[in-house]
């Protein structure tokens, strides 16, 4: 991850804060993992911005590498020259992320020559980014030191914040099928999602089901994917020839994303491809998710969305569930299911099966290829979005729980999850018509997705706090 760097500094104020300010924030992101692009002492007074000039030199630096920045920090170590740093993001013209950071006073240095006023200068330079437009974060405390461990907490937490504002800026889906006729609640607006970078790719089952038909048994791409599921889940007891239609749906599927150029998918799962294949293509959603390709079923374009920024946030796969069941009479808890092509990145335990629910219908023999466990215990983010046609506008809502490992006795992938105040969140749920899909990630992001949801994206969105 790349940053650029914007240094404040007022004449009047010590200049020695900018030149040491300028190591200290250049220090903690190199330590961070994260490559800084900032004026060198040759370039302007200690590589700092003050001066109309030095904001040229600043904006052309980042200007050069806009295909490589992916978020701008402005560190001020004194009050800093508002003006200057409103006027170097506004000539650079990146739209990225940009987080304001500056730095403390110490009490016992508060002479002429060391006091930073960083404290009201940074309200300075907020209020000017206001004025321009330009939108910004702010660090956890008003003031916060490079060095010190809650800044490293804020720019960890900044860098996902861009990673989903960057990812979801420019995106492409690919829809697999149509929705399930019976299943209005996936229902979505492809033009507000294309308002906000976010395209979809159709392909209709047919073609998917005739590409596998054209594929040999033999076949190289056929045989690398059955290896590949054999050695991703226990398959005993499933049967070989299920397993190869398995594959051969999956090598089908993997080409036809690098063809289309798309990251992730929303397949009809049901049941189409159940009757006319004979599996259930669970397993090899569950695979794309586990390496960060997301699939969601029932064709829930907007349900991968969130699969998506979640994954953004954290690095980590995420997971389609329904909010499912009560859990007893406890009323911050509740069953989260699909039946299932969970990650196994979620799991405690997983092998393979049949879809008990669909087999009552097509039969067992042709709906093998579900993944069956218990989600493992730990912390839980979700996010829901959706579009809505009425306003026109893309809608979301996010939050933070807990998987837990409260006894549970049935089939699919589940967990038991804990949300506080989770009746006051099922209510909004109801009343703003939102799915009773929702997408989770085993990690506590919520707060990253929101702010690049409201701050850079544009998403109407809301935050279940706990």
């Amino acid at each position: 991850m790349t940053m650029g760097v914007i240094v404040g500094n007022r004449g009047f104020f010590p200049d020695h804060l900018a030149k040491e300010g300028r190591e200290e924030i250049i220090k903690a992101l190199t330590n961070a993992g994260i490559e800084p692009l900032v004026l060198s002492p040759e370039d302007s007074k200690y590589g700092a911005v003050e001066t109309r000039v030095e904001s040229r030199k600043c904006a052309d630096l980042f200007r050069a590498n806009r295909d490589r920045i992916d978020g701008v920090i402005v560190t001020l170590p004194n009050f800093g020259e508002e003006r200057a740093i409103a006027d170097t993001l506004r000539l650079a013209e990146l739209n990225v992320p940009v987080l304001i950071q500056a730095t403390p006073d110490s009490a016992s240095k508060m002479s002429i020559k060391f006091r930073r006023d960083s404290f009201c200068g940074k309200m300075s330079a907020c209020n000017n980014l206001s004025q321009y437009g330009i939108s910004y974060s702010i660090t956890s405390l008003h003031t916060e030191a490079p060095d010190s461990d809650i800044f490293r907490k804020d720019l960890d937490w900044f860098a996902g914040v861009c990673r989903v504002t960057r990812g979801l800026r420019k995106v492409r889906i690919g829809a697999i099928g149509a929705r399930p006729a019976a299943f209005n609640t996936v229902r979505y607006s492809e033009k507000i999602l294309e308002q906000h970078g976010i395209s979809i790719e159709t392909v209709d089952l047919s073609e998917i089901l005739g590409r596998i038909h054209r594929m040999k048994d033999h076949d190289d791409a056929a045989q690398q994917k059955l290896a590949a599921i054999k050695g991703y889940v226990s398959t005993q007891g499933i049967p070989e020839d299920a397993l190869l239609k398995m594959a051969k749906l999956g090598a089908v599927v993997d080409g036809w994303m690098k063809e289309t150029e798309v990251v992730m998918s929303a397949v009809q799962c049901w049941t189409a491809i159940e009757e006319y294949f004979g599996v259930v293509p669970c397993t090899i959603m569950s695979m794309m998710s586990n390496d960060l390709l997301p699939a969601a079923c029932e064709v829930d374009i907007c349900g991968v969305v969130g699969m998506y920024a979640l994954q953004l946030a954290s690095g980590t796969p995420s997971a389609l569930l329904d909010w499912n069941n009560n859990y007893g009479d406890d009323p911050d808890k509740a069953v989260c299911f699909h039946c299932s092509n969970l990650p196994k990145h979620f799991f405690a335990d997983v092998r393979m099966d049949f879809q008990e629910i669909i087999a009552g219908t097509v039969g067992k023999a042709n709906t093998f290829g579900t993944c069956v466990g218990r989600v493992k215990a730990g912390p839980m983010s979700f996010c829901r979005v959706s579009t809505n046609d009425s306003t026109g506008k893309l809608r979301s809502y996010v939050g933070e729980g807990e998987f837990t490992s409260d006894p549970l006795d049935t089939f699919g992938g589940a967990g038991v999850v804990r949300i506080s105040r989770l009746q006051e969140l099922l209510r909004s749920i109801c009343l703003n018509g939102f799915e009773h899909h929702v997408a989770a990630n085993l990690s506590s992001v919520a707060g990253m997705v929101h702010e690049a949801g409201t701050r850079y994206l544009g998403w109407d969105m809301a935050w279940h706090r706990n």
